[in-house]
């Protein structure tokens, strides 16, 4: 009954350690969330683990407990490497559970560029007073640092530190030709970074450290998660975007971003109305009343023919307003532009 009980939560962890047997790994995963009826995305890989799931909280308390208790991560998952939010094994349409190459796929062979060479790890304390010095450098023109998210444009857009830098991209397996196209951005300079929960800074700050172009490289331990507990009106903004059905969760009343029609405040994601179409748009409760629920003109006006697989699935692409954007953009940043948060 507790297992089945409709008040729950949605934890995100992961963890890097040296997995022997992934597929054996795999299995007893699977089996235990499906004991546990949690539902939600587990990747595991040689490198480690790196899950959402979500369920009654008796259920993921128990999950939390058996992980700990799992030989693989012993001494290196702990208590506080779980994140929790309100929700449910309902913010998932299922349960996924496979072995892949990498634990969160930035596209380099982790034996090339390893979590074990990260940057140094921040608490959210830490990176609070890191944040609170630079937007003060950067008002005056001073700052030889670059507060760099590392998260996806979708994801920025809705929520994001005052004061930082944002990518212009689509995927994190982009971050990579990112920073290959703007070393000069980061040469010689200070550079905190941060993601939702931690994990894509622990292999892109390796990736940047690589480069040997900054003095140095810092990163937010836990991600934006574990700052928001600490600090929820801090200097993080907006809502947190998460890659579930919620789309958002919340920890401070601002929006900062706006409908893709009208303009007006608007923060609340829903898929493009296109069948075909695998884009999120922002539009508000009255341009979504006359119509406009879809992601650009091509997808809203003409209806693109969908194409399906064999099977029946509805194969999803690529829209015209996605082929459009740039799949690296090159950044160009003023003194202006850090100080207003663009």
């Amino acid at each position: 009954h507790a297992l089945g009980s409709q008040v729950g939560e949605v934890l995100l962890y992961y963890c890097y350690c040296e997995v022997k047997d992934p597929e054996t790994l795999c299995a007893w995963q699977k089996a235990l969330c499906q004991r546990l009826h949690l539902t939600g995305k587990i990747r595991v890989a040689s490198e480690g683990i790196n899950g959402t799931v979500g369920g009654s909280k008796v259920a993921t308390s128990l999950y939390i407990k058996v992980m700990l208790s799992q030989p693989v991560f012993k001494n290196i998952l702990c208590q506080e490497d779980f994140k929790s939010s309100a929700g449910g094994a309902h913010c998932f349409p299922d349960l996924r559970v496979g072995v892949f190459k990498e634990i969160v796929p930035m596209g380099i062979d982790p034996k090339i560029v390893s979590y074990k060479e990260t940057g140094i790890h921040l608490s959210p304390q830490e990176f609070h007073r890191e944040v609170e010095q630079y937007l003060s450098q950067a008002s005056q023109g001073q700052s030889n640092t670059i507060l760099l998210d590392c998260r996806n444009f979708y994801e920025s857009k809705i929520g994001h530190f005052q004061g930082c830098l944002a990518p212009d991209i689509r995927k994190f397996s982009y971050f990579p030709s990112y920073i290959d196209e703007n070393l000069e951005l980061f040469r010689d300079k200070r550079v905190l970074m941060y993601c939702t929960g931690g994990i894509r800074c622990e292999r892109g700050s390796a990736y940047l450290r690589s480069k040997a172009v900054c003095r140095e490289v810092y990163q937010l331990k836990g991600g934006i998660h574990k700052y928001l507990e600490e600090f929820p009106d801090g200097f993080y903004r907006g809502k947190l975007f998460v890659f579930d059905d919620r789309y958002a969760i919340c920890s401070n009343e601002d929006i900062i971003s706006a409908c893709r029609y009208c303009g007006v405040l608007w923060d609340q994601y829903k898929l493009c109305s296109s069948q075909h179409c695998r884009q999120l748009v922002l539009t508000c409760p009255s341009c979504s009343n006359k119509g406009l629920t879809a992601c650009c003109p091509v997808c809203q006006e003409k209806g693109l023919k969908v194409t399906s697989r064999a099977s029946g699935q509805t194969l999803k692409e690529e829209c015209e307003c996605t082929r459009r954007r740039p799949r690296v953009p090159i950044e160009h940043v003023s003194p202006r532009m850090l100080d207003t948060g663009k």
